[in-house]
């Protein structure tokens, strides 16, 4: 898969915070205006380790799966990542590390897809969750839909929660057209998105 691709390894995540849950959640807005400020590639790093990081030596996630089965695939749209240069990267989750889809910044035509939601190109990294739901169907039937939802879910928030951490604004966009994004990230054609989050200081 990623044969020919350039490979990024990840800062290893760290598992102590600077704020308590209670903090977090009683600080926890959605932000839509970002400054001009980068992030840092141990920022992304951490943000992905929320979102999907392993934490068991059964595979066993941050967030919870129906059935253990792992539906979801995270991509990452940088533009203004200190240490990563502009792309898109698809996150393998097994080995910590950031494969490259594409190169260039593709924020604005992110943005162009979410509705010409312009103010998504000023964050200076977008995560995508997208999700294969054959994973969850195999075992599941018509209830996948609804289980992988809720696991997007659960996912999301666990990002929201560690951009908090970390001093970073965040927002989930539910908006866009699928076709679009799809085809702006390269997914396979088992993936569909299903949520945006851009992220950046406040």
């Amino acid at each position: 898969m990623a044969q020919g691709k350039k490979i990024i390894d990840l800062p290893q995540p760290i598992q102590a915070g600077q704020y308590s849950l209670g903090q977090l959640l009683q600080q926890r807005r959605s932000l839509r205006e970002y400054s001009a400020q980068p992030v840092s590639l141990a920022q992304v790093s951490q943000l992905l380790w929320a979102a999907q990081g392993i934490t068991d030596s059964r595979g066993f996630r941050t967030a919870p799966s129906a059935g253990a089965l792992y539906p979801l695939e995270l991509y990452v749209v940088a533009g203004d990542v200190t240490g990563l240069e502009a792309g898109v990267y698809h996150y393998q989750i097994q080995n910590h590390r950031l494969v490259q889809h594409a190169a260039g910044d593709k924020r604005k035509a992110l943005a162009q897809a979410a509705y010409m939601q312009s103010w998504l190109s000023d964050a200076p990294v977008v995560f995508v969750f997208s999700a294969d739901y054959k994973r969850t169907s195999k075992k599941y039937g018509t209830r996948a839909k609804r289980y992988v939802q809720m696991e997007v879910g659960h996912a999301a928030q666990n990002l929201f929660l560690q951009a908090g951490d970390l001093d970073l604004g965040s927002v989930v966009v539910g908006a866009f057209y699928d076709d679009a994004v799809a085809e702006l990230l390269q997914l396979p054609s088992d993936f569909v998105p299903l949520a945006l989050m851009p992220v950046g200081n406040k």
